[in-house]
């Protein structure tokens, strides 16, 4: 990792003959703390590379697809990762295609006891059913940046073979191969690298490997479905879930934003999981959390791999991760025969070409909005405030050149810090509202109002800034 290279370097020139006359320094202190720096970094490296091996001799084949040859050749084959002790280093961009299988109806004779807890009872250990989740993630080593896509599963678009349908019915008829074909067809023909499908049980068993996670639950959540023995009962409030909690989170959609909603949900679990889990203690506990979920994943990335792609999980700042959707709209009550998420081909076009490098057409080549009266702002308060306390915010904004400014549904989370969302991926937009502001923290994720540019989450900070303001014009 270049973290420990580093560190080695450091630790080497700490012993040169320049310390000496510094009374302010000590140097064997100043040698000690580079050494242990050092050593530390080597120790994660072996550590590492041990338990790589580990798993690599000791675990079954993470791939339970039978992929034909055809099939094989749909992802791009090359190598990612470096060799030897650089195993866990990217060595190119890296678009992985993330999919979370549906339950299916209980169809199972003898579920295993292991899935009472879960009380519903999910097609244990086959990837055969609906990919209800769908990411694309893009790691990039060269922009340091990881950027997910977020795909709701009720997409229609083109599924080669079998016509338009639903999104989340290509793993049904192809697997993963005609999953990453019609996402790739989808999305412009980007190129997809490798996949990864998890289910259910899958996701529960991560997210108790990884100690749970603390999440606000946005309202109270309560569903009944005795046909897929599922049972959602979530109180409003920060806590921290354990992994079938935290599934009922994931799961609900039953709201006025539907499966847009659990998107939304499913983006603020994984920030909160990668805020709190991605660490280079988590590498070290690879093999143990491999162990605990390997029956329930189906991937063609290598151990080593994923690996590389964790590590640069680790060592990637948390504001250079980006969290989008697929730009589309609700079709309307009649519009077709079942509910759909109707994809905007500018929208992705657009995104495509500034967050996946694809090349854009003449018509869609504008990468951000530059007329400001036509930017959507939407103010979701979190404060609890009248809305004379946002008056000055908005004027702010109209004083700037903003004209399209709307105040939209509280946000339930209480914020300490504003939260300015780039909802549709231009962060540079959400980059010159908090610099008018003065104030806040930009985030590019799809988690403010759905029809803005850009959410301006009202947080404490905006008070407290209020005040001070107040207070510096009394004579």
């Amino acid at each position: 990792m270049t973290i420990q290279r580093t560190s080695a370097e450091d630790n080497h020139s700490a012993k040169t003959p320049n310390s000496k006359g510094r009374k302010s320094i000590n140097p064997k202190s100043g040698r000690w703390l580079w050494f242990w720096v050092g050593m530390s970094g080597i120790a994660m490296v072996s550590a590492m590379a041990g338990a790589l091996l580990a798993v690599s001799l000791t675990s079954t084949p993470l791939q339970q697809a039978d992929l034909s040859p055809q099939e094989e050749a749909v992802f791009d084959s090359d190598a990612i990762a470096g060799s030897g002790l650089r195993f866990s280093e990217l060595t190119r961009p890296v678009n992985l295609l993330v999919m979370g299988m549906s339950v299916l109806p209980p169809d199972v004779q003898n579920p295993p006891t292991e899935t009472k807890n879960l009380r519903y009872l999910p097609q244990v250990n086959s990837f055969d059913g609906l990919s209800d989740v769908m990411l694309l993630v893009k790691f990039d080593p060269e922009t340091k940046k990881i950027t997910m896509l977020s795909i709701p599963r009720d997409t229609r678009t083109e599924i080669e073979g079998h016509g338009t349908r639903k999104i989340n019915a290509a793993n049904v008829e192809g697997g993963p191969a005609l999953t990453a074909k019609t996402v790739s067809n989808l999305l412009g023909g980007v190129g997809i690298d490798r996949y990864i499908r998890i289910n259910v049980l899958g996701v529960a068993k991560l997210i108790d490997a990884l100690g749970g996670v603390t999440v606000y639950v946005p309202k109270d959540m309560k569903y009944q479905d005795d046909s897929q023995h599922l049972y959602i009962n979530l109180k409003a409030g920060k806590q921290h879930l354990n992994g079938e909690q935290t599934l009922q989170l994931l799961r609900f959609r039953h709201d006025e934003l539907g499966d847009i909603g659990r998107i939304q949900r499913q983006q603020m679990v994984i920030r909160a999981l990668t805020d709190q889990s991605l660490n280079p203690a988590t590498l070290t506990q690879l093999p143990k959390i491999l162990n605990v979920v390997k029956e329930h994943i189906d991937t063609n990335l290598t151990v080593e791999e994923l690996v590389a792609l964790l590590g640069f999980g680790v060592r990637t700042n948390r504001s250079n991760m980006q969290m989008l959707m697929l730009p589309g709209r609700f079709s309307e009550k009649g519009e077709y025969d079942a509910s759909y998420w109707l994809p905007n081909r500018d929208g992705i076009a657009r995104l495509m070409a500034k967050q996946y490098g694809l090349e854009s057409t003449a018509e869609t080549t504008e990468t951000q909005v530059t007329d400001l009266g036509s930017v959507r702002v939407a103010i979701q308060d979190s404060t609890g405030s009248d809305r004379a306390t946002l008056r000055p915010l908005i004027r702010a904004l109209e004083r700037s050149g903003y004209r399209n400014i709307y105040v939209s549904k509280p946000w339930s989370e209480p914020l300490e810090v504003t939260h300015i969302v780039a909802q549709q991926g231009d962060g540079n937009s959400a980059e010159s509202i908090r610099d008018i502001l003065g104030i806040g923290e930009v985030r590019v994720e799809s988690t403010g109002s759905l029809n803005s540019d850009v959410s301006i989450q009202v947080g404490k900070d905006w008070l407290q800034h209020q005040m001070l303001l107040n207070d510096s014009t009394q004579p």
